[in-house]
């Protein structure tokens, strides 16, 4: 299972809290991490309704050429100084350990943490943050090929390789490859709200949010990419009010049930019914931040039957209640407290 992360913010997401993002390429760069870091951050989304930020790729020397493990060079156009008034910045997967990250960097991942700026690692660049002493008694992930090594390298450290992400006091730190896309659309959602999470989601053809952890990848490879489910699961999003039950989907997928259920679990890490459970409660998340439909109505449009069964998956994803969420991530002074009939907790 991924990391129950406790939704705490501090600004309301209507204020934009998140607007500058400056992401440190070091020595051989992983092309994947970098390029998840630009996909989501670097790319203007606001002619869909989604978050656009002030992005840039930076080193400790402007305008230097940057090796990567993909056999071409990356030119750095900025310098560290970009991270000094960045809400963000990220450390991509990078040539670790054949050289120590430069002084230089460390600084900056550690003054922009003390000023209060998020840090997020992809993959390896667990070990600049590491370096930095940033992981020191916090929660940490990384590759699960990697774990151990880092767990070594920085005993302090608490290292968790089963989950896809770990957030700890404003360190974010992503699991290998794919894993930094579910980190980084975390921070979206954690910072700009479920929509805006969704709306990124939608554009790069990823769901908005994955279950399950590292665990299952490590033996078992993912099926071909000709095999993917990824078009089901594209269709399953636009319809999570409809009756999604394991014989329909099977047979939309053409496949026998059991094949079916045995490929989304490698594809997603967990059940149809658990996917779509997540799912149905992200769709609320995003309906009770931008409707004031009443809560059985938000149950009805993100496909559970009642308002009791919502608000009983609301508990146990999320730690709280649809009234509570509603409440915290509304911008408006007059968030509607119609959820729940008298007598009936919100």
């Amino acid at each position: 299972m991924t990391l129950c992360v406790e939704i705490l913010p501090t600004l309301c997401h209507g204020g934009l809290v998140l607007r500058t993002v400056a992401v440190i390429a070091l020595p051989h760069v992983a092309a994947f991490e970098l390029g998840t870091a630009c996909e989501v951050f670097g790319i203007d989304r606001a002619d869909t309704g989604g978050p656009s930020f002030d992005f840039r790729v930076c080193g400790p020397e402007p305008g230097a050429v940057v090796p990567s493990k993909g056999g071409f060079s990356v030119v750095v156009d900025h310098g560290l100084e970009v991270t000094r008034d960045a809400d963000l910045v990220v450390v991509p997967a990078y040539g670790m350990p054949a050289a120590p990250v430069p002084e230089p960097v460390l600084d900056a991942l550690r003054t922009a943490h003390a000023r209060g700026a998020w840090v997020l690692s992809i993959c390896s660049g667990a070990f600049a943050l590491g370096e930095a002493g940033l992981l020191d008694g916090r929660r940490c992930t990384t590759h699960w090929l990697h774990a151990a090594a880092l767990a070594a390298r920085f005993p302090t450290a608490s290292v968790d390789p089963d989950v896809l992400f770990v957030e700890d006091d404003r360190v974010i730190t992503g699991a290998g490859t794919a894993a930094g896309i579910d980190a980084c659309l975390h921070l979206v959602r954690r910072e700009l709200g479920a929509a805006a999470a969704t709306s990124v989601a939608r554009r790069m053809v990823v769901p908005p949010q994955r279950d399950g952890g590292q665990a299952q990848y490590v033996d078992t490879p993912l099926p071909p990419v000709a095999d993917t489910l990824a078009p089901l699961l594209a269709w399953m999003l636009e319809h999570l009010d409809a009756d999604l039950d394991v014989p329909t989907l099977a047979a939309r997928a053409l496949m026998s049930e059991r094949t079916f259920a045995r490929r989304f679990r490698a594809e997603t890490g967990a059940t149809p019914a658990a996917w779509l459970a997540r799912q149905r409660v992200a769709r609320a998340q995003e309906l009770l931040e931008r409707t004031d439909a009443p809560v059985d109505e938000v149950a009805r449009r993100s496909g559970f039957s009642s308002g009791a069964l919502l608000r009983h998956h609301f508990a146990r994803t999320l730690g709280t209640t649809p009234l509570a969420y509603r409440r915290r991530f509304t911008c408006t002074s007059d968030a509607p407290t119609h959820d729940a009939p008298a007598g009936v907790p919100g």
